[in-house]
């Protein structure tokens, strides 16, 4: 059930830095971050989708471990674009805070699923 809300949300997550980097491309022309921003914010729930059909638990854990970092590189890229000005604090926050939850959701799975070998 948890993997199920995980998995939406990390979905939802997914949609949003698409158009974030959509937005980023059209109106200030900006490629590299957005680029880097797009990347590691869809590979969060790419991963968590993936690990759906691992083969063994500790395969499991590894791909959302991946996530994970994925996760946590999403919000270095956040914090970048906050602090250079190409995105303004509150559309920031917002983001991190989906971001912190995810990051909070996979490490309770991964912590879980240890438990569990």
């Amino acid at each position: 059930m948890s993997e199920n809300i995980l998995k939406n949300k990390s979905y939802a997550f997914a949609i949003k830095i698409v158009k974030l980097a959509q937005l980023l491309v059209k109106e200030q022309k900006e490629f590299v971050l957005s680029k880097q921003l797009l990347r590691s914010g869809t590979a969060v729930g790419a991963l968590i989708r993936e690990a759906e059909f691992a083969q063994s638990k500790v395969d499991f854990i590894h791909k959302m471990s991946i996530s994970l970092k994925e996760a946590n590189e999403t919000l270095y890229w956040l914090d970048l674009l906050k602090d250079t000005d190409y995105i303004l604090t509150k559309n920031h926050l917002a983001l991190t805070n989906d971001n912190k939850e995810l990051i909070a959701m996979l490490v309770s799975s991964i912590k879980t699923t240890k438990s569990r070998l």
